[in-house]
């Protein structure tokens, strides 16, 4: 369009030029006129033919961006499709469903994993019997031992013996603890109390608690003072020997920081060595616990009129098997409960270990 313009000016000038001429000139040059016409008609066929050139060359530019802008959408529509379309609704109701599924498996299996060895001892407990591989007067099946162990629940005999024992068991294992927890700390400590007390203590932890029991029961008589003494020695030295292990082996390190920082000998204990020994500290209450029921209940066979011990002895001497082997399921349960008490109080007290090691 731009080149048209010059064009036009220029035939409007020749236009007027000629007219100027024809005006001066006189009817006697016809020829002059009809050259200047001429000359006119010439000119308008060319600004006609600019302009079609304008408007076909305008067209051909529309249309080289109608071309361009085809192809920007037919990218756009591409890129589009490429991207990843949203899931229906079906597909992650089917994918929550299967995580879910997941979720719940893991659980069950984390949890249940402990039981299925118990589980299959049973299975064989109950089937051993009956398909005839060992006798069932001797072994029950455990559907028979669990019938008898709710019968001994309901008629409130179970009852009677498990608190026997527990207040025995109980009462000689907190007596064990004052007195085992103190002492295994000062011989760790002190050097001269561990050349004090050492030999005779290793004199007696070698000798077993059941080879005393007929010493306990000569010296303290057969009432319950000879018992819970018994339990006292059995659960004593397990946690004595836990007690210097720990606290032997506290980091030096900490301690000689508690002791740069100005804190009290009782301080230096009560914030540095006792939390640093609770992990072996609590072993040594676990093997004592386990320890002192088995002592107990050994102990209860020979002189005792109630508890866990007494019901296995009297359930076997009258050949009542089954009430044995119900005896004998309340005495697990029983040891079971003490140790996840003991073991839930240690990840109570020790949380600082869990925390140091993340």
């Amino acid at each position: 369009m731009s080149s048209a313009l010059p064009t036009a000016d220029r035939v409007i000038e020749t236009e007027s030029d000629a007219a100027r001429d024809s005006s001066v000139e006189t009817p006697d040059h016809p020829v002059r006129q009809s050259d200047t016409s001429g000359v006119g008609v010439a000119a308008s066929d060319l600004v006609g033919a600019d302009v079609a050139a304008d408007e076909a060359a305008g067209d051909a530019v529309a249309g080289e961006v109608a071309v361009v802008a085809g192809v920007a959408g037919d990218v756009e529509s591409s890129s589009a499709a490429t991207e990843s379309p949203a899931p229906p609704a079906t597909a992650e109701r089917r994918f929550t469903a299967t995580r879910l599924l997941r979720i719940v498996g893991r659980t069950a299996w984390r949890f249940g994993k402990p039981f299925i060895a118990i589980a299959l001892f049973l299975a064989v407990w109950e089937i051993a019997p009956r398909v005839g591989l060992v006798d069932q007067i001797f072994l029950p099946p455990f559907s028979t031992v669990a019938q008898a162990f709710v019968e001994l629940v309901r008629n409130g005999q179970m009852w009677e013996h498990v608190s026997a024992s527990l207040g025995r068991s109980l009462s000689g294992f907190a007596l064990a603890v004052v007195i085992g927890v103190p002492v295994g700390i000062a011989i760790a400590w002190f050097r001269p109390v561990a050349d004090f007390l050492g030999p005779i203590l290793e004199l007696f932890r070698n000798t077993a608690a059941l080879a005393l029991l007929p010493v306990f029961i000569l010296i303290l008589g057969i009432g319950e003072t000879s018992k819970v003494a018994l339990v006292v020695y059995a659960g004593f030295f397990p946690i004595m020997l836990n007690t210097i292990t720990g606290v032997r082996t506290a980091d030096p390190l900490l301690v000689k920081s508690a002791v740069s920082l100005g804190l009290s000998p009782i301080k230096l204990y009560w914030k540095v060595i006792l939390p640093s020994a609770v992990p072996s500290i609590f072993t040594g209450l676990r093997m004592g616990a386990s320890g002192a029921i088995l002592v107990l209940i050994a102990a209860e066979m020979v002189g005792a009129r109630a508890g866990l011990g007494y019901l296995i002895t009297a359930a076997q001497q009258n050949f009542q098997i089954p009430d044995m082997y119900a005896g004998i399921i309340a005495i697990a349960l029983v040891g079971l409960i003490f140790n996840g008490v003991l073991v839930t109080v240690e990840r109570r007290l020790s949380r600082w270990r869990n925390t140091s090691s993340r």
